[in-house]
């Protein structure tokens, strides 16, 4: 990409800033939990017919699919639009909901994670159209749903059912304007004991489920001392975020007790291996246990049930892939500077997208990956700017 292209397409970018951030105040202004995306999801439709895109649809799963260009190499553009709720609207320095500004900032619950890279993609497909960057090129923008419940089951949808196939998938998820190149994977794994109730007065003629479950809580943390790790994703995790237990009355004995495991997966990790670790860590404790991977079949907003095994595979990107070499020169042509490769530390569709279905993918974001989830999440209007710059000049870097 030429020098002269570059700084025109960063100036295009500017001089849309405008409408770019009131759109992104209007979607951070609408509440859209997983599950719960459909007014949103019409928001997006609405701003992307009214920009000029060639094509607009929604899914049989909810996802808004907008396509610019009809060239025969395809790629897309993925933001999720679902955000994760408010537990306690008190921490908030304001409503959540109102895409407040200041500062050089738009602050709101999903500002960051991640409805600043839905609007950064859109008005980037204005400027693809604007500067006739598509030749020989569709391009995708996808607003996708239920990622906050289930990493990727959006795009795992939207492959199995041939809803697009393209050749990339730049996640927007957030990533500082670094590129990022893959994450570890994830997977849910529930670990029961069973025991026998009886009268919480007589708690010697039972067999309390709490009582024979705790060994296996220590086994579950002194497991994270013996995970794999590697140079570039880091080090596999693990860790129990919920426990529960049945009982038939607050003076009884538990006749059954479970928890939660939170199990993050580095290259060379499966969910087999993963199993097998806990199920060894467990027997060495002395605990017999049923261990198990939880499958996801909640209802999206249009009805739909979509069941997806709640395992989500560790993915990166070659080094030398074709794609992250055009995102670098893309990087450099509309900012002037190094871009700097990295990872994320949470999960994203690309599990999916790359993990499950090996379709190559890479991260470009707007705002801070420790920013998501917190109150008071912002991200900064700059980046979003510069972010958009950068989708418009990476279709072109593609093309060589």
């Amino acid at each position: 990409m030429s020098d002269t292209l570059g700084k025109k397409i960063s100036r295009r970018a500017g001089e849309l800033q405008e409408p770019m951030i009131a759109f992104l105040r209007d979607i951070v202004a609408i509440p859209s939990l997983s599950g719960q995306e459909e007014k949103v999801v019409k928001r997006i439709e609405q701003e992307m017919s009214k920009v000029g895109f060639d094509e607009v649809k929604i899914d049989p799963l909810g996802n808004v699919l907008g396509r610019v260009g009809n060239g025969p190499r395809v790629i897309a553009f993925d933001a999720h639009i679902d955000t994760v709720d408010v537990s306690d609207p008190g921490q908030w320095d304001f409503d959540p909901f109102t895409g407040k500004v200041e500062n050089g900032k738009v602050f709101g619950r999903g500002a960051v994670d991640q409805k600043a890279g839905m609007a950064g993609m859109v008005y980037a497909a204005v400027m693809m159209k604007e500067l006739d960057l598509l030749d020989g090129f569709t391009v995708w923008m996808t607003g996708t749903v239920m990622e906050e419940d289930c990493d990727g089951l959006c795009w795992h949808y939207i492959l199995n059912e041939k809803e697009l196939q393209p050749e990339l998938v730049v996640s927007t998820e957030p990533t500082g304007l670094n590129i990022h190149r893959g994450q570890r994977g994830r997977m849910e794994i529930r670990v029961r004991v069973k025991g026998r109730s009886c009268h919480g007065s007589m708690p010697h003629l039972g067999d309390n489920a709490i009582y024979k479950i705790a060994p296996a809580i220590g086994a579950i943390e002194r497991l994270n001392d013996r995970l794999a790790e590697d140079a570039f994703l880091g080090r596999g995790t693990c860790t129990i975020s919920w426990i529960g237990c049945q009982t038939p009355s607050l003076c009884a004995v538990p006749d059954e007790a479970e928890f939660h495991i939170d199990r993050r997966l580095t290259v060379g990790e499966s969910r087999e291996s993963a199993l097998a670790e806990v199920e060894a860590a467990l027997k060495e404790a002395g605990v017999e246990a049923e261990v198990f991977t939880l499958t996801y079949e909640e209802k999206a907003w249009t009805g739909l049930v979509y069941p997806m095994e709640k395992y989500y595979p560790t993915w990166v990107l070659a080094e030398d892939h074709p794609a992250l070499g055009a995102a670098t020169r893309a990087f450099a042509g509309v900012t002037g500077r190094e871009a700097e490769v990295s990872r994320w530390t949470f999960s994203t569709n690309g599990v999916t997208i790359m993990g499950l279905h090996e379709v190559p993918c890479l991260g470009f974001g707007p705002g801070l990956e420790k920013i998501a989830h917190t109150a008071n999440e912002y991200v900064p209007i700059a980046d979003v700017v510069a972010a958009s710059a950068f989708y418009a000049a990476l279709v072109t870097e593609l093309r060589g």
